[in-house]
């Protein structure tokens, strides 16, 4: 039988909205102005590429991640895949999830809908409503690893100064970048 935890040590694992911090250039993708987004890690770390921004609001990680997405309509995140389950909740407006090698395949999610994409998937998303919105997204596993970008996303990427260094963190021009 588990002990029964403190108030405080509960308040540990307790992620107030109001007082969750944005990343501003999370991931790679950010080089695409309609990618630019608020990323906020509220367990674990998640898949970030930005170690310089803010940390997650609760760091005790239990098999699995949550992050969430805020960003004005038409803006989403580039095609990429995980080596985990990536499950995205509307939460406040609507959203198309787009997967397959081109985002060929899509499935509007309406507020509170679900979609579950399975491992090695490539998939985005984009916020197709007419206000700010925000989608969240479970990975599955303790370490869900790193992302894997669409190589016309790593090429673009490139194109404009924007890479990972040999950690998987986003430098710019060689710097690395701090959000």
């Amino acid at each position: 039988m588990a002990t029964t935890p403190t108030v405080q040590e509960m308040l540990k694992r307790t992620a107030r909205f109001k007082e969750l911090k944005p990343h501003k250039a999370a991931f790679l993708d950010h080089v695409y102005a309609k990618n630019v987004r608020d990323i906020f890690n509220i367990i674990g770390r998640g898949v970030a590429e930005d170690l310089g921004g803010p940390q997650p609001e609760i760091t005790a990680v239990d098999g699995f991640n949550v992050q969430m997405a805020g960003c004005k309509p038409g803006h989403g995140n580039g095609l990429h895949s995980h080596v985990t389950v990536e499950t995205f909740l509307s939460l406040q407006g609507r959203w198309a999830v787009r997967w397959g090698d081109r985002a060929e395949n899509e499935i509007i999610l309406e507020q509170f809908d679900l979609i579950s994409v399975p491992p090695g998937v490539m998939r985005c998303f984009e916020n197709i409503g007419t206000e700010y919105g925000y989608l969240m997204a479970i990975l599955g596993g303790t370490d869900p690893g790193r992302l894997t970008w669409h190589p016309q996303l790593l090429r673009d990427a490139k194109e404009n100064g924007w890479e990972l260094d040999a950690k998987g963190d986003i430098t710019k021009e060689g710097r690395t970048v701090k959000g």
